[in-house]
């Protein structure tokens, strides 16, 4: 299959990690995948195209108004791939009413100046096909498709039992990082902390990286954006290590240097039952994973295993544990792997991809 990637790929942010997983395995597996743009310095290991020709498949992957090209590029895109050959990926939700959680929306006038009704008219200008990241999309027109993947070999360190993971960790310099820019996840990170700080002696030192967790930042103070909240007070109480953002490549080997690690959603992705790149990600590093999330959700993406990584008695009550015997968690993170191996793999996107667009393209059928 020859895909093209239509989007906006960028080293700090967004789902860049998920789009070089998606060429990189797409070259393993003999399809030859491109992104459309200009080539990108920072990014050498895609493969950027203007040449719109032969393509069977034009797949848009779209979070912000930026991820559609300007004109006269989106044109040519539209030109050269007939509209049954593309398929629309809608990674934010914005293919929907409007809705609002907390203080968590879909529709972000404010901030990129586009109405509801705006993002239904684009998405269907494009294509017919519409899928988002969730096994439960809630509008009867959009398909499923988790987009986001698991790859094995990207682990850091395949120990080979619990007993070898757990000796190593024992000795990791911080108690617990989140990486992630401060956006509509404050309250989350907020009580989390609260918690750790009850056993941040026993735990270790704990870190933020990611933009705005020092401070509320002025767009969202001059805009009234709610949800870009922090605490100053209390990161200097818990004397949290704040750091600025990094690279999208440098995540895992530093998640890799805390015993834990959380994975949170936004209010808006939770209610809607979206994945997202670090849904899988924080897996590949070598840390303990805990999973702030509805168990349901849990129990239909990482299997029955992962629930042991659910805090379901409390956070301090579960990094207490953990601390003190940690192999049964290490061990519910290696079967957890195995899992995600066997369900989430690039390659069984790919077949979905081609499946959602009637495409009859696999590995065996790759030119």
């Amino acid at each position: 299959m020859k895909l093209l990637l239509v989007t906006s790929v960028d080293a700090w942010t967004r789902s860049t990690a998920t789009i070089h997983k998606w060429v990189e395995t797409g070259r393993a597996l003999g399809h030859d995948v491109s992104v459309y743009g200009e080539p990108n310095g920072e990014l050498p290991a895609l493969n950027f195209t203007t040449d719109t020709s032969g393509y069977d498949l034009a797949l848009f992957v779209v979070q912000v108004p930026s991820d559609f090209p300007e004109m006269p590029y989106l044109a040519r895109v539209l030109d050269s791939v007939p509209r049954e050959r593309r398929v629309l990926a809608d990674l934010w939700g914005r293919y929907n009413e409007t809705i609002r959680i907390d203080h968590d929306f879909n529709h972000l006038e404010k901030l990129d100046g586009h109405l509801g009704w705006e993002w239904d008219d684009a998405f269907r200008s494009v294509s017919g096909r519409i899928v988002q990241p969730s096994l439960t999309p809630l509008r009867a027109d959009v398909q499923p498709f988790l987009f986001h993947g698991f790859d094995s070999a990207s682990i850091v360190k395949p120990h080979a039992s619990a007993k070898d993971a757990a000796a190593a960790w024992a000795k990791k310099p911080l108690g617990m990082m989140y990486v992630g820019s401060n956006w509509q996840r404050w309250e989350q990170l907020r009580a989390f902390l609260e918690q750790y700080g009850k056993i941040r002696d026993r735990a270790g030192p704990a870190a933020l990286v990611g933009w705005d967790w020092s401070a509320r930042p002025d767009w969202a103070v001059e805009k009234s954006i709610k949800g870009v909240d922090t605490d100053p007070a209390l990161l200097a109480r818990l004397n949290v290590d704040i750091r600025h953002g990094v690279r999208f490549d440098e995540i895992v080997a530093l998640l890799g240097q805390a015993k834990f690690a959380p994975v949170f959603h936004r209010p808006l992705f939770r209610h809607l039952g979206f994945v997202t790149n670090r849904s899988f990600e924080t897996f590949y590093a070598d840390t303990i994973p805990v999973l702030m999330l509805p168990e349901n959700f849990v129990r239909s993406i990482y299997g029955d295993t992962a629930l042991k990584l659910v805090p379901a008695a409390g956070v301090s009550t579960f990094l207490a544990d953990a601390i003190a015997n940690p192999e049964p968690y290490w061990d519910a993170v290696l079967r957890t792997r195995q899992h995600l191996a066997q369900h989430h793999s690039y390659k069984i996107r790919f077949d979905e991809l081609a499946a959602i667009a009637k495409f009859p393209v696999s590995a065996g059928t790759a030119r």
